[in-house]
Formats: structure tokens, sequence, C-alpha cells
């Protein structure tokens, strides 16, 4: 299993021990902005909370259970420069090859495109590389922002949900249910790391 795929301006990879300060500063960063549709955001960690999770998600990994990425600007040297944010691949069936993506980005990195490349990048990652068959996104009605760059992203409405679920304040929420089926999406480069 590839642990990295690279886009024209991104890195993505999967959390390695030592990743917990850098992830950590990004979160607090971001807590507030997260807070209205991330139950995580309401929890404050510790470095070693993030390092812990750090370690937990690689393991999860490389065991097929959870892909979780973190997203990074690739400079002109194909390194890691700063940290976005993370996204990754949840819910996963094997069975039936389906994955739902979820993503989240730093304060301070918006209108730049940058997660939208994320999300194309690993969907068509898991088309080609893991025989998706499925690929879906689920987002909050109330949270625009995610559902206008699902569809950015090619994703399309398929449902929603209405009265599904709660926020972290106890709402009842609906969800818009977007996905991307074989055959269907259009292409979208990027490059994995052997």
């Amino acid at each position: 299993m590839p642990e990295r795929i690279e886009t024209e301006r991104l890195i993505l990879r999967c959390p390695r021990p030592g990743d917990g300060p850098t992830m950590n500063e990004a979160e607090r960063e971001t807590r507030a902005e997260l807070r209205p549709w991330m139950p995580w955001a309401h929890t404050e960690k510790t470095l070693d909370d993030s390092e812990a999770y750090c370690r937990r998600m690689q393991a999860r990994y490389l065991l097929r259970e959870d892909l979780a990425m973190f997203i990074f600007e690739r400079d002109v040297m194909g390194r890691e420069g700063r940290f976005l944010g993370g996204t990754g691949l949840h819910r996963i069936d094997w069975t039936l090859r389906g994955f739902e993506i979820g993503y989240w980005r730093r304060t301070g990195c918006g209108a730049q495109g940058y997660v939208t490349e994320a999300v194309r990048a690993l969907a068509r990652f898991a088309f080609d590389r893991l025989a998706a068959r499925r690929v879906e996104i689920r987002t909050d009605d109330a949270n625009s922002a995610s559902w206008k760059l699902a569809e950015r992203a090619g994703f399309t409405l398929e449902a929603l949900l209405r009265g599904d679920s709660l926020t972290p304040f106890g709402e009842v929420r609906s969800t818009r249910v977007y996905a991307r089926v074989r055959g269907i999406e259009e292409p979208l480069g990027y490059s994995v790391a052997k």
C-alpha cells in the first residue's frame, strides 16, 4: 500500500511517528473554525495525544483499516512544506470496494484549491490503485464550503438525508451524500511514490 500521493502542488501521506507536534499546531490554529462540524475539534489535545493519534493512524493505515493522510505543500524540490490539513479514505468496505473521503484544512490555507486538489487525487488513487467501485463524501447540509468543495472535486449529489444527524451541539441537521462511481469520474492526475 503506497503511503504517499503527489500532485503538482501537494504531498499526501499517512501519519507517522514525529508528526504529532505539527498536527497539534494546525488543529489548535483551526479548532474554532472546525468546531461546528467536527466533533474531535471540541477536545483540546496535548502534544502526547497528537503523537499517539499519529502512531495509531499509521498502524491503522498499514492494517488497511483507515487510510488517514496529511496534506502538505510540495516545494519545488518535491519535499514536504507547510502542513495544510488532513484527508483520508474512511468507512472502508473492502468487499464492495467503497470508501468515504473526509477532509479538513488549516485556517489560513483556504481559497487556494489545496483541499479540492487533494480530494481529486485521493479519489483517483482509490479508483486506480484500490479498485474502488464507489467513493463518497458526506457533509453537513449547513456546511456550504464543504459541499461546494465536493462539487468542485467532481462528486455528484445523490441524496439529502433529512434530519439524520446531530451537531456537536445537539442540533438536528441533514447530511448531503455525494459520490463518484467507477466509470463516471473524469481523469484526475496524481503520482504515487514508491
